[in-house]
């Protein structure tokens, strides 16, 4: 049989510490004693209809569900250190919510959390609207679909992505990312995936300045670029454009296929530059 914790109020300090085998249904974790991390080492509970407004409720849980619950932004760090949950159809507002955590997924959530899901590994996300800075910082073995995202500095440090059906407005993405793939994807951004290693993107709309530079395994496959000028500066890359690109500059190695190019820019390289551009209707290599 399991416990059931219905219609309650928790304000106190570790108000359901160690809570197991246990449904929490319609409570608020909020009020004056403002106490900290209400269901810290949790296990197999399921927490629903709940809302929360105190700090680090959920840390070291393990085997957890979160469904349709309300974190405002008083309750900071809300997951830490945790592992084998599900978060379903909950707002997330606090700072820091995610953090190395494991096998984690979300779906259908609503998530405004600065600094969210930093050195994680496992988490699946899935028709989830984002905002955050320095988005997943350090991840690894995440995947996401339908995702949309907004902010500065995603994906940095992540290893073992597979990201498809998302827009990703962003800066300075994928850095120093490992073996991460985008497919059916809109990826918006200044300075995008510089210092990668086996990023690749397929079928993706991509946009912004100086996009692929100091990239290593670099593959773009039937993708367009609008907007991207000085691209590929540094890079081995492999890349099937279709239209145009506004700019290339020095490609370390590979080639770039496109229907046009506004400009070829080979000047003052540091180190030896052999990529090649090839306009596909003609064939002519520049």
């Amino acid at each position: 049989m399991r416990t059931q914790i219905q219609n309650q109020t928790f304000d106190e300090e570790r108000a359901l510490y160690h809570l197991q085998h246990t449904d929490v249904d319609g409570c608020i974790f909020a009020g004056p004693a403002d106490g900290e991390s209400a269901l810290k080492e949790c296990r197999d509970i399921t927490v629903q209809n709940c809302s929360f407004s105190l700090r680090y409720p959920l840390w070291h849980a393990h085997d957890f569900r979160l469904l349709h619950a309300a974190m405002d932004e008083k309750t900071r760090a809300a997951l830490w250190y945790s592992s084998e949950g599900k978060i379903e159809n909950c707002v997330l507002d606090g700072i820091k919510c995610l953090r190395e955590c494991q096998n984690i997924k979300l779906s259908g959530c609503t998530v405004h959390s600065p600094e969210f899901g930093w050195k994680c590994s496992g988490v699946q996300i899935s028709d989830c609207t984002m905002e955050a800075e320095y988005f997943l910082l350090e991840c690894r073995d995440l995947t996401a679909d339908n995702l949309r995202m907004k902010g500065k500095y995603s994906f940095q440090y992540t290893e073992n992505v597979h990201i498809k059906n998302s827009v990703l407005d962003t800066k300075d993405a994928f850095w120093h990312s490992k073996n991460a793939t985008v497919e059916n994807s809109v990826v918006r951004g200044e300075y995008l995936g510089w210092f990668s290693d086996g990023l690749t993107l397929i079928g993706c709309k991509i946009s912004g300045t100086q996009p692929f530079c100091y990239c290593k395994n670099l593959k773009l496959i039937n993708c367009t670029m609008e907007g991207t000028d000085l691209a590929f500066e540094y890079s081995d890359v492999q890349a099937d454009i279709l239209g145009n690109i506004l700019s290339v500059k020095n490609p370390r190695s590979g080639v770039i296929t496109a229907d046009s190019v506004g400009e070829i820019i080979r000047e003052e390289p540091v180190m030896e530059c052999t990529g090649k551009v090839i306009l596909r209707g003609s064939g002519e290599t520049l």
